[in-house]
């Protein structure tokens, strides 16, 4: 969240960002609500002030044997009048506090600002798209000759949006899973992490998912949310501690399934497996110095590129414009991997910088020196990379005129020496 004062002190770059994030959060009640607290809490405290005087002077005459009773009387309107303000202030700061939570992050300044997908800003793009010479199939399609993706059955079990892998394409995902956190271990440096797929209210609050995005997740019974991405559970492992300047920047990876009910997308994106509402994701979470965080998230992207140049997987990096930036970032890069069945390029990672906003909400702080009053640092994280739009693209781009699939020469170990995913016979 943002600090209170900073948006006192800023308001018109706080309703700016509002704005250009398409955002409703209602910056002048927030400030107003802000200025009757703090006039509440001067008289507050201007009555305390008077109660504990008064308090010494009954205390002296009763000393002296002098009659206190017109004293008392007088204090007893003061008294309510505290007991009043103090419940109103215990309210309008729960108000505040709420409504803290419904303003975005600040864009970083080099964000573009824009509102359709044409004002996200292409950084670069790497290798060049598959040539076919034939119509190349899509993924859905070499699913039902390969038998490596079954919709119908996954429907039958769980609903639209659950597919079930079979044979070699749950093979392929569980290699790509396994390769990935191999390269991230071993190649950067990253932790790996196993953390729960169940988190409480307060953990998705802490990385800004809720109040905002609840329609979109799945809630339990028990106020438990299943896991939107494994930034969540990861990002809050600090929650509420103090580490020590020299233990950073940390860095982790961690595997989970991850769910989503996508509310606002019915419609989107139906056919094959590209949009559904549950799938697994390899997350790369960094929490760093502030000074550092920009650097990091240029070192975080190369990271996530790096999976898809190892898998010789033509993509594309886009800034994400003011409108399409999350709720909490200040500044994404995606990573889009071309599909040359579908002819699109799908975002396969997003890498962002959210500066101290989630640590902020998170209340994780670090001591820059033993001696340095806490302050808050600056947490990352990006896919790095997510399933099944991987495996999509690594489907539709090695895919062979005869239905066949060739298995990228890194995943060959993976997958038991097999080169080719072969259809069924």
């Amino acid at each position: 969240m943002l600090d209170l004062k900073f948006i006192r002190q800023n308001p018109d770059l706080v309703k700016e960002a509002v704005k250009n994030k398409q955002e409703s959060a209602d910056i002048d009640n927030l400030l107003e609500m802000d200025s009757r607290w703090r006039s509440y809490l001067t008289e507050a405290d201007a009555l305390k002030q008077e109660r504990n005087a008064t308090g010494k002077l009954i205390a002296d005459l009763k000393k002296k044997g002098e009659d206190a009773s017109e004293v008392l009387s007088g204090m007893k309107a003061v008294s309510d009048r505290i007991s009043a303000l103090d419940q109103e202030l215990r309210a309008i700061e729960s108000d505040i506090n709420n409504d803290l939570l419904t303003i975005p992050n600040i864009p970083h300044h080099d964000v573009p600002v824009g509102t359709r997908d044409e004002d996200n800003k292409l950084i670069r793009k790497w290798g060049e798209k598959p040539q076919f010479d034939y119509k190349p199939r899509t993924h859905w399609e070499l699913a039902e000759i390969l038998d490596i993706i079954d919709l119908p059955r996954g429907s039958a079990i769980s609903g639209s949006g659950f597919p079930v892998l079979k044979g070699a394409g749950a093979l392929l995902q569980r290699s790509l899973i396994n390769f990935m956190l191999d390269f991230h271990i071993t190649k950067h440096g990253y932790k790996e992490l196993r953390v729960p797929y169940l988190v409480t209210r307060e953990t998705m609050t802490g990385t800004g998912q809720l109040p905002k995005l609840e329609a979109d997740m799945y809630m339990t019974t028990d106020d438990l949310f299943l896991i939107p991405t494994a930034e969540v559970p990861v990002t809050n492992l600090h929650k509420k501690e103090i580490l020590a300047g020299s233990e950073l920047p940390l860095n982790y990876v961690a595997y989970t399934p991850c769910f989503r009910r996508e509310a606002g997308s019915y419609g989107k994106d139906t056919r094959g497996i590209i949009r559904i509402h549950q799938f697994d994701k390899v997350e790369l979470v960094k929490i760093c110095r502030p000074e550092c965080s920009y650097d990091e998230l240029e070192v975080l992207l190369s990271q996530a590129e790096a999976i898809a140049q190892a898998l010789e997987l033509h993509y594309r990096v886009r800034m994400l414009c003011t409108a399409d930036l999350s709720f909490a970032s200040a500044m994404t890069y995606d990573i889009e991997i071309y599909c040359a069945g579908v002819d699109s390029y799908l975002e396969v990672s997003s890498c962002s910088n959210f500066e101290d906003f989630q640590a902020r909400r998170a209340n994780i702080r670090f001591k820059a020196t033993p001696d340095s009053k806490p302050s808050f640092p600056h947490t990352l994280n990006g896919s790095g990379l997510a399933l099944p739009r991987l495996v999509i693209a690594i489907m539709e781009n090695y895919q062979l005129r005869d239905g066949r699939i060739k298995v990228p020469g890194v995943l060959k170990d993976y997958m038991h020496g097999m080169e080719y995913i072969n259809p069924l016979k």
